[in-house]
């Protein structure tokens, strides 16, 4: 009797290690199956989920972290739309994304070498009376004419002559090459130099260069301060006397 008891107690544990076993089994069957699906983005950025069974709008946006009026809008999802979701059926999670360039993206376009300028330009050369000598023409201060001007470039290739005037206006020469040029000025008789007259210069093309000259009287040619003409009476006066003095000197060897 007791023999029967072991038996049949072995084989209902037995039986409830075979269930145990059927239903470890199955659930573990079941976990392995439940997994969650990751969206991947397409190539041309946007991102795309698949519909799986018993998914709903919301069960969809909080597991890609959208909100379920954004799913709804994405998909143009209305209504119970949301009800009736097919296994299978795409939703749009998110839309393409236009790229920012950075700094390092944008190409930064190469900046024109500037091209030399040749050409031609202007000298003109002012000669004033510097009456104040202050080496500065001023308003007031006349030009100079008669004064002999000369422009030569280094290689000697240019050598322009003139001759100053009284119009008031500087003499010029135009249509000179850009280059280095020495300005010179003979200032004219009676006149002497208030300001240097040699001039270095470095015309630009497209350039108007204008050199003050200054020279004033010299001392010889200015008059003599409190200096009075002679009167020709005087030297009639004079004769006078010198006749009476001889006169006076006969007499008195008369008397004598």
């Amino acid at each position: 009797m007791i023999k029967r008891q072991i038996q049949a107690l072995g084989l209902f544990f037995v039986a409830f290690l075979v269930i145990l076993a059927v239903i470890s089994t199955t659930g573990s069957s079941r976990i392995a199956q439940a997994f969650y699906y990751t969206p991947t983005p397409q190539p041309d950025g946007r991102v795309i989920y698949i519909v799986k069974e018993n998914d709903t709008c919301i069960s969809i946006a909080l597991l890609n972290g959208i909100t379920e009026q954004e799913l709804r809008s994405l998909n143009n999802l209305e209504g119970d739309d949301c009800l009736y979701l097919i296994p299978g059926r795409e939703l749009l999670i998110l839309e393409k994304q236009e790229l920012t360039p950075t700094p390092e993206d944008v190409e930064t376009p190469a900046e024109p070498t500037p091209t030399p300028f040749k050409g031609n330009g202007t000298i003109c050369i002012y000669l004033f009376n510097d009456e104040n000598g202050n080496a500065m023409a001023e308003e007031n201060e006349l030009p100079i004419a008669g004064g002999e001007v000369s422009v030569t470039d280094r290689l000697s290739t240019v050598n322009l002559i003139g001759t100053t005037d009284a119009s008031g206006e500087p003499i010029c020469f135009e249509d000179i090459p850009e280059g280095e040029y020495n300005l010179s000025v003979a200032i004219p008789e009676g006149y002497n130099p208030t300001t240097t007259m040699n001039y270095a210069l470095f015309l630009s093309a497209g350039e108007i260069s204008v050199i003050d000259f200054g020279a004033q009287p010299g001392s010889s040619a200015l008059p003599i301060f409190g200096e009075e003409k002679t009167s020709p009476w005087l030297a009639v006066l004079g004769l006078f006397f010198i006749g009476a003095g001889i006169g006076f000197w006969f007499y008195a060897r008369k008397i004598v």
